[in-house]
């Protein structure tokens, strides 16, 4: 599983992020946002999310092919394959001499998701979710019993969900679904709604969202300060 890693220049030891990209995996606008929070003092891990069905290095383009292939790899990837990659990389961080021994993990669109699928592992203290997709429908995972929502009792870490009012792929019955079920669970979680669309931290695109997308970052670099320098 192909691994880019962006951390802080010079010897010391940082949080790490495990930071999920969309569908179309390290693109441009993925690497900058893994770059801002690296910049801020952290390493920040970014795997390839469908390494098992694409050569080393594959990055889909923001197009109708991309999106297609990308689609089909979502609902083809086994979800106890995410649960295998995580336990990866936290055995990878944990040998790293940078590393600090605290740890998070931080996603868009699908990778919210996954990062959400992260909190599950019991490592991971603090995480942030944006407009996770499908966290309200059975494409991730397909299988019983495996759904994210079925397994909030493994998580133990603080939550940050935020979401676009206008993304259609997480409509507002979606969205009020995941929120009561957080709370049920009773978990320690922050819940934000923009007036924005979906992918609005995407630094590419009609749908960006600048103003908005900073305080985004504020609000992650905020659960992070707060949860990975203990």
């Amino acid at each position: 599983m192909r691994t880019y890693i962006h951390r802080p220049i010079g010897e010391g030891k940082y949080p790490t992020i495990l930071f999920y990209s969309e569908i179309f995996q390290q693109t441009g606008p993925i690497e900058r946002a893994a770059k801002i929070m690296a910049g801020h003092g952290y390493a920040v891990l970014v795997p390839e999310v469908f390494h098992e069905l694409n050569p080393i290095g594959t990055v889909l383009g923001y197009d109708n092919a991309g999106r297609d292939k990308g689609n089909a790899d979502k609902s083809a990837k086994d979800v106890q394959g995410y649960d295998t990659d995580n336990a990866a990389m936290i055995a990878f961080a944990k040998q790293q001499p940078w590393y600090n021994g605290n740890i998070g993990a931080m996603g868009f669109c699908i990778g919210g998701h996954l990062a959400f699928r992260a909190a599950l592992q019991p490592e991971i203290k603090g995480t942030a979710c944006f407009y996770a997709t499908d966290l309200h429908t059975q494409v991730i995972p397909n299988k019983p019993s495996q759904h994210s929502m079925d397994r909030l009792k493994d998580i133990s870490g603080e939550l940050l969900m935020i979401w676009g009012k206008q993304d259609p792929h997480i409509p507002a019955p979606g969205r009020a679904e995941v929120y009561k079920k957080l709370g049920d669970a009773n978990l320690t979680f922050t819940w934000h709604e923009f007036n924005a669309q979906h992918a609005f931290m995407r630094d590419e695109g009609e749908r960006y969202d600048p103003q908005t997308a900073m305080i985004g970052y504020q609000l992650a670099l905020n659960l992070f300060s707060r949860t990975l320098h203990q």
